[in-house]
């Protein structure tokens, strides 16, 4: 990134020059915009968070994604670990940090001296400097069908969260987990949303923590697996954001015209039938792979494309849920980039917005940049003999203007 006066360049890679723009120095703050059908939407300020998913061995530096978060003016960042590199590398930033701890940790984190000390060493040497405002006590416990896992969560949560008080740090971060919609056992119609009764005896404790310390719900929720699983049955539209004719609730009589905000209504339903009408449900995960197998239908760039495309629309609107109209929706969508060391189906490894080059996987009109590796190859040296000669003719050009 050069500026020249009010002229910038953007490049790529130093073998790439990707585009040269020319604004006028009041609009210059304004120029970070994407376009969804020929909407306008200004990323800054949408409240969107994206997932930093490291299953991988091809991502870039974390000092480089810094840059690209940057210049999409995303603010909000959620790491399944709580890597030091990534920690130190956005201090003194304006991005705020969901960090997890990963289920093999929540027998340790039972014990008061152990989480105490995880703490010490991990997340209070980055204090305040690097605004961390959230811990997850593992991630989708619950689908692991481990009962000792199971007992293990509501204590490790407790346990996290007294000894951030011990430290005087409860004022800035906060505890919570995430959940996959495999919790519930009914999901529609949403005002009939239940959580399955061999979960109560768990969910109850935690419900009531998350009530006490104000944490929120985080709900891992994706539409894309009810319609891979009936893509004869559920119209693609409807997950997709797309016009559609929608469904209602026959009980509140309530219309969606999506599945995303059925799903979370479904949520709050079941959290009220346990007696709480007070914790806010927010979603931790949510996305569209552009590529599968065989046997997953609709994981395409062009699916994937609207999904996210026409998500990040509703969040710049600030729309709610139909049965919460005074909620806006919260979303961190899964994920900044593909990870090819993902096991499971090829959709596992194609979530990503962006390729770990830099290269958006589709278009959804984001403008981002990601700064290129230092080479010293000789396409780099014909690369910058370009740049100078551009920039030569841009500096002559302003000289005599």
């Amino acid at each position: 990134f050069i500026q020249f006066g009010t002229l910038f360049f953007f490049f790529s890679s130093p073998s790439h020059l990707l585009s040269v723009a020319y604004c006028s120095d009041s609009k210059v703050a304004k120029s970070n915009n994407l376009n969804i059908k020929g909407s306008p939407i200004q990323i800054l300020g949408l409240g969107v968070g994206i997932n930093y998913g490291q299953i991988a061995n091809n991502l870039p530096s974390p000092s480089r994604v810094a840059y690209l978060l940057k210049s999409l003016n995303i603010s909000r960042m959620k790491l399944y670990d709580a890597d030091p590199n990534v920690l130190v590398t956005f201090s003194h930033t304006n991005v705020d940090f969901i960090i997890g701890l990963g289920n093999e940790y929540l027998p340790n984190m039972t014990d008061p001296i152990k989480a105490r000390n995880w703490l010490q060493q991990r997340v209070q040497p980055h204090l305040p400097q690097t605004r961390i405002t959230c811990i997850t006590m593992g991630n989708e416990v619950f689908k692991t069908y481990d009962h000792q896992l199971w007992s293990n969560l509501l204590p490790a949560m407790q346990t996290v969260y007294n000894a951030l008080v011990d430290l005087g740090l409860d004022k800035q971060v906060t505890v919570t987990s995430a959940h996959s919609l495999d919790i519930l056992s009914i999901s529609f119609p949403p005002s009939a949303g239940s959580f399955r009764q061999d979960l109560s005896e768990y969910l109850h404790g935690i419900l009531n923590f998350h009530a006490e310390v104000k944490s929120p719900f985080l709900i891992n929720a994706y539409p894309y697996f009810a319609y891979k699983d009936n893509p004869n049955e559920v119209p693609l539209d409807y997950v997709l954001f797309q016009p559609n004719q929608g469904t209602v609730d026959p009980i509140t009589n309530l219309k969606y015209d999506n599945m995303l905000y059925a799903q979370v209504d479904a949520v709050y339903s079941a959290i009220k039938a346990m007696g709480h009408t007070d914790i806010k449900v927010r979603i931790s995960e949510t996305g569209w792979p552009s590529r599968g197998d065989d046997d997953e239908a609709g994981a395409t760039p062009e699916n994937a494309g609207l999904y996210n495309g026409n998500l990040l629309k509703r969040i710049e609107e600030k729309q709610s849920t139909p049965a919460k109209p005074n909620v806006p929706v919260d979303v961190y969508v899964f994920a900044l980039f593909n990870e090819n060391l993902k096991p499971g189906p090829a959709s596992e490894r194609n979530y990503g917005l962006y390729y770990p080059n830099g290269t958006p996987v589709y278009n959804i009109g984001v403008q981002g940049y990601l700064p290129g590796m230092v080479y010293t190859s000789p396409s780099t040296k014909i690369a910058l003999s370009v740049v100078s000669n551009v920039l030569f003719i841009v500096i002559a050009y302003l000289i005599s203007a």
